[in-house]
């Protein structure tokens, strides 16, 4: 038995993505700059990836960037903002990813000022403390769509007008990496600048996302080199990571209602289970405005990697919690810290992310040998 169940962390590809990758490594390997025939073919490709992602998005293809990933992609968005744009004065939440977070840390030592928006017990972010910081010198505002750990699903139309009505000069980004083709995001219709995506969140290759900037947008280059993609990010594109991100994002976009009722059933299922059956349990993923596919669960007098580590003996594949921070032994999730969670059970928290290949046999057996585990492990605790 394997049952994968940290999908907020990675996704398998879609069979027909690992042939498109395939493909174009072996046959399309051209430098998408070179003039000659294989040149043209590659950049053809690239043309043809951005018009999906573009698609899923209602944009145009041009205001399509691809990068190395998701944090690329968010490091592109603040500093190529800040270093852009006039002012002094940044926003972001208490609760964003490592990505983030750390740039945030990194522009805040040299000329900027960094506020935190505080959360609420659900994740949710204070929209008044929003309005009151938002000053003339606010370059940027920085806000994730749903967070990775705990899946709340935060108002982006809301947080948009509200920046736009203070200061319509101040840059927003959106951090879409857990959100892209599970719930829709429109851009222009929540007032966003920039939009943040990933490839391997949505069954595509790993080492490739992509960035949204909208036609008017000012934003500098982090890096420097052959003039690509407009100058904003330059270098030889990664053409068979490219095709593969946008066939990935072509089928899950197509099939994302579908795909994300169904996540969202077992989701609750392996809720209520858990609920029903194991006590001493806290779910600290919102019952509402949350994401179809994540569940994060506090066990109370157990520790999240003595259980992850049972759960995979019986071939079940969960985390305790985000894996770009998980490296980091004996640190609290600083996401449930703000939420108000208490430290025990905290150190008790998995989290549960699903795709669209996990069935409901699946959950069943997940809940039965949750059950057994949990009950084990407290007896000898």
């Amino acid at each position: 038995m394997h049952i994968y169940l940290d999908n907020s962390a990675t996704t398998i590809p879609f069979p027909a993505v690992c042939d498109e990758v395939y493909n174009v490594m072996s046959k399309t390997y051209g430098n998408p700059s070179s003039l000659h025939k294989m040149g043209v073919e590659a950049a053809r490709l690239i043309e043809q990836s951005a018009e999906r992602i573009a698609n899923t998005l209602k944009c145009a293809p041009g205001e399509i960037y691809f990068t190395s990933g998701g944090t690329e992609a968010n490091n592109l968005a603040l500093f190529g903002a800040c270093n852009a744009n006039r002012g002094s004065h940044i926003i972001t939440s208490a609760i964003e990813h490592p990505a983030t977070l750390q740039a945030a840390d990194n522009i805040q030592s040299e000329w900027y000022d960094i506020d935190l928006l505080e959360v609420d017990k659900d994740g949710i972010m204070d929209l008044a403390q929003l309005e009151s910081l938002i000053t003339d010198e606010t370059v940027l505002v920085s806000i994730m769509h749903v967070n990775n750990e705990v899946g709340v699903i935060q108002n982006l139309e809301e947080i948009g007008r509200i920046i736009k009505s203070k200061n319509p000069k101040t840059v927003y980004h959106v951090d879409a990496i857990q959100s892209y083709c599970k719930i829709p995001i429109i851009p222009k219709n929540v007032h966003a600048d920039m939009v943040s995506l990933s490839s391997h969140k949505i069954h595509g290759p790993k080492g490739v996302g992509a960035l949204y900037v909208k036609q008017g947008t000012k934003i500098a280059p982090t890096i420097f080199g052959g003039g690509q993609q407009k100058n904003i990010r330059p270098g030889t594109e990664n053409v068979p990571g490219i095709a593969g991100f946008g066939l990935a994002a072509h089928i899950a976009h197509a099939n994302m209602a579908e795909v994300s009722a169904t996540m969202a059933k077992l989701r609750d299922k392996l809720r209520e289970g858990i609920v029903s059956t194991i006590p001493d349990v806290r779910i600290n993923t919102p019952s509402e405005n949350c994401a179809p596919h994540v569940l994060n669960v506090s066990f109370d007098r157990l520790k999240s990697e003595v259980l992850l580590h049972s759960l995979e003996m019986d071939g079940i594949f969960v985390s305790s919690g985000s894996a770009c921070s998980s490296h980091k032994k004996g640190h609290r999730s600083y996401v449930l810290q703000s939420m108000s969670v208490p430290d025990n059970l905290i150190d008790g928290s998995i989290r549960f992310s699903l795709s669209e290949f996990i069935t409901e046999n699946e959950i069943n057996y997940v809940l039965d040998k949750l059950r057994e585990i949990v009950q084990n492990l407290r007896e000898i605790v």
